[in-house]
């Protein structure tokens, strides 16, 4: 099961997309703005997030930001929504941006796919010769055993 942020300070699209992706097996978090959703993203590593433009104290393209300079949240695919149009010089925040009324089916099915994607990395990630999480040599520990 995947886990999906979702971020708008309109409770009306925040229920309408929680019933449509909880509807297709995913678990969603909700925020109504930028601060909260920082918080979230690092207790819940979602596999996406979906935020609006232009909300009341943190506009998603801040959010964005914020959100790729932490390592553990820089990788989460997101999908940006608002009414106006993207600014150019900003769309490297995000990875997809749907124009404002979005259609819902299209905005799932993208969801489903990049978080389809994010799993499927998950699951190959340790098989892949990880880095292990001690940055001291495995020959090191028999000296503090």
């Amino acid at each position: 099961m995947s886990v999906i942020l979702i971020v708008d300070d309109d409770s009306d699209s925040l229920w309408l997309l929680q019933v449509v992706l909880e509807g297709r097996g995913h678990h969603v978090v909700l925020a109504d703005d930028g601060h909260p959703a920082l918080q979230i993203a690092s207790r819940y590593l979602p596999d996406v997030i979906v935020t609006d433009w232009n909300m009341p104290c943190m506009d998603g393209d801040v959010l964005c930001e914020r959100l790729r300079c932490y390592p553990a949240l820089a990788l989460i695919p997101i999908i940006m929504t608002s009414a106006q149009s993207a600014p150019s010089d900003r769309t490297g925040l995000w990875n997809i941006f749907f124009r404002k009324p979005v259609d819902i089916e299209l905005l799932a099915t993208t969801v489903d796919s990049l978080a389809a994607k994010r799993l499927e990395n998950r699951s190959i990630r340790p098989h892949c010769g990880a880095t292990p999480l001690c940055r001291w040599p495995a020959e090191a520990l028999k000296y503090w055993a």
